[in-house]
């Protein structure tokens, strides 16, 4: 079925399909072009063609463009604990929990480099990005006490499960094959219960 697009000239605002894709795209290539500290939404919101007021219907600040949609990733890992099988162990509940996530993430993986390169350039974005994964590990070890799970095992398994994303999650960015993230988190997760296990 094919979509009549109207368009209008000057500066009226006009209804575009997936306002937030474009404007994220639009954040990407400034950043990568000006830097993230000499780009303002007003660049970003120009670029993909739209209102400032659109780009704040849809993120915060610039910041939010590179951290957007965390929360409801915090939300799928505490979901997916509590969904895991009782006979799973509290690592292999991280595991699969971190794998949920994955498949979230596979879905905007051509973004992912770009992204990356942006954070890995300033000290204040690895902080939040740092940040970020804090607050995942917290979910994670909430969900796993809510499982029955005592400390210290909740919480040695919820940061040692992060420990092994972010390895996993530096490799699948740049990973010329282009495997699964899911595949090299549990690779991530096989290192450590050899190295736990002194193999």
């Amino acid at each position: 079925m094919s979509v009549a697009v109207i368009t209008y000239h000057g500066r009226m605002a006009r209804w575009e399909p997936d306002a937030r894709g474009r404007l994220e795209q639009a954040a990407l290539e400034l950043f990568a072009e000006r830097g993230f500290d000499d780009t303002t939404v007003a660049d970003i919101a120009d670029k993909a063609g739209l209102t400032e007021r659109t780009f704040f219907r849809h993120f915060a600040d610039k910041r939010e463009v590179l951290f957007s949609g965390s929360d409801a990733l915090r939300e799928l890992l505490a979901q997916s604990v509590a969904a895991a099988p009782a006979s799973m162990s509290p690592m292999q509940v991280v595991g699969a929990a971190l794998e949920a996530v994955s498949q979230v993430l596979h879905e905007r993986r051509e973004i992912v480099p770009r992204r990356q390169s942006v954070i890995s350039a300033h000290p204040e974005l690895r902080e939040r990005e740092l940040i970020k994964l804090a607050s995942w590990a917290d979910v994670l070890t909430d969900s796993l006490r809510r499982r029955g799970v005592k400390e210290p095992s909740a919480t040695l398994a919820a940061e040692a499960g992060i420990a092994a994303f972010k390895i996993a999650f530096a490799r699948w960015a740049v990973d010329p094959k282009r495997r699964d993230l899911a595949r090299l988190i549990r690779e991530s997760l096989e290192e450590l219960d050899a190295v736990t296990a002194g193999r």
